[in-house]
């Protein structure tokens, strides 16, 4: 049954949620163990879209980054709207998101740390880049969505520029282009192996940026179906030139430096899932599932710190005690108990988030 429209957008909370439960999936191993379990056939290209293109195409999880970026920029203006309301004044809220800005630096810098087991300087983590986009966007919330948009696609003009100017015969070659140029200056060092860049913050902000656009068309008077309407042109936009621009030989669509096609085809597939969300949830009100991945959403930045931390080393080795010995007497393999022992792991992380929600327990920065 449909249901009554109102300020809250449901379908934003799911849509974070389910985002942030596919990171805790990852996190607690269940596509590497899977990865491991299918090495062939149907299984295994499926499994492979839970892993990041190695370089030219476009796979499910490369979509997950834009997801979250697009979602928090989604948000942006509901919670300026609410510190307004409040009493809080513009300065206050601008005070309020460069402290934000600086919290999300440090974490995502002390990732690194975490990952390499000492300090080192590396700016390629989500958290880092999302400091950027997030000021970027929050300077422009107060414009008109056309300044928005043109915005973002001077950012995106920009990269391209950039990426051409330094290697006008192959811009776009891995370790070779200008965004492992500029690590280089940063960091006096390159992604070793992996490809990913620091820059990648200047194209992306676009995903926040278009995320606050769809958050002020959603806090406007516009009719529903108006909306979705919006949502789908912007969708089929995006979709259109992201592939094109990869189709025609022009951009390869790169995940790893965020190349222009990249960014729009990945920024038509989270206008599109979300215009699908919005619909479904908040129009239609079929919204009896979706308290599930709701309650990981309400502690996003909490459950993917603690995730990429000490959670899977902490509940990892717990479950192993119930999924290696107990299924491991029923004969299952080495690769099928490591499935269990990630869906039991992934299984606690949620049981966290929900005991968190049922104490009214919220990390906010």
């Amino acid at each position: 049954m449909a249901q009554p429209l109102t300020n809250r957008l449901f379908s934003l909370d799911v849509f974070r949620g389910a985002t942030m439960f596919l990171l805790m999936a990852e996190a607690a191993g269940v596509y590497y163990a899977l990865s491991e379990h299918f090495e062939t056939g149907i299984g295994h290209l499926i499994v492979q879209q839970f892993h990041h293109h190695p370089w030219n195409g476009l796979r499910f999880w490369d979509l997950i980054q834009p997801f979250f970026m697009f979602i928090v920029g989604v948000a942006m203006p509901f919670s300026l709207r609410s510190r307004l309301k409040r009493g809080d004044s513009w300065n206050d809220a601008f005070r309020h998101i460069l402290k934000r800005c600086l919290i999300l630096f440090l974490f995502g810098t002390g990732l690194h740390c975490v990952y390499n087991g000492r300090m080192v300087w590396e700016l390629w983590n989500v958290l880092t880049q999302l400091s950027f986009t997030i000021l970027v966007t929050f300077l422009l919330l107060n414009t008109s969505w056309k300044k928005m948009l043109s915005a973002s696609l001077v950012l995106l003009l920009l990269t391209e520029i950039l990426y051409r100017w330094y290697a006008p015969e192959a811009p776009f070659v891995k370790d070779l282009n200008f965004g492992s140029w500029t690590d280089m200056l940063f960091m006096g060092k390159i992604n070793d192996g992996g490809g990913w860049v620091t820059i990648n913050c200047l194209p992306t902000a676009a995903h926040t940026i278009w995320g606050a656009m769809c958050g002020k068309l959603f806090l406007s008077d516009r009719s529903a179906s108006e909306k979705i309407k919006y949502l789908l042109y912007g969708a089929a936009a995006g979709l259109l030139i992201g592939y094109g621009l990869d189709l025609l030989g022009i951009t390869p669509i790169v995940k790893r430096i965020a190349t222009t096609s990249f960014t729009f085809a990945s920024g038509g597939w989270a206008l599109l899932v979300l215009a699908a969300l919005y619909w479904l949830v908040d129009v239609k009100g079929y919204n009896n599932w979706t308290k599930f991945f709701a309650i990981v959403g309400m502690n996003s930045i909490f459950i993917y710190l603690f995730g990429e931390t000490i959670g899977h080393q902490w509940l990892g080795g717990f479950a192993k005690s119930f999924s290696y010995d107990i299924f491991g007497l029923l004969g299952f393999s080495d690769t099928g108990l490591a499935i269990i022992n990630g869906l039991l792991v992934l299984a606690m992380m949620w049981g966290l988030c929900y005991f968190l929600y049922k104490k009214r327990i919220f990390f906010k920065i």
